[in-house]
């Protein structure tokens, strides 16, 4: 029977610096590429948004940050037009200032 140990034996022989190298290669192969947005999803998106803070609901934001899409749940506090940033209370009240150009999808959420 052969006993091989597989990635344990060469890691022996392996600099630091390659072994960070791989495991950067290995993080960066998991990033998300950003999507476009049609016009009739952005308008979509216009009436969640406006249907949102006129009725004072919970919305569902996914947004690109970081290389990744991340969700965010929450009240729409207001939308600052100056930064062109769209602040969210979550459930822990913590806020989330998104930048509109970084927003892939809202939807009205029951909670």
């Amino acid at each position: 029977m052969i006993r091989d140990r597989g990635r344990i034996k060469w890691v022996s022989m392996m600099l630091p610096e390659h072994i960070k190298m791989l495991r950067d290669w290995v993080k960066e192969d998991q990033y998300e590429v950003k999507k476009e947005i049609d016009e009739q999803q952005l308008e979509l998106m216009n009436a969640t948004l406006s249907e949102a803070i006129e009725f004072d609901q919970f919305v569902t934001v996914t947004h690109y940050r970081n290389r990744n899409y991340e969700l965010v749940i929450g009240k729409i506090h207001y939308w600052d037009e100056m930064t062109q940033r769209l602040h969210i209370v979550d459930h822990f009240d913590e806020v989330h200032r998104i930048p509109i150009g970084d927003i892939a999808d809202i939807r009205i959420t029951d909670v």
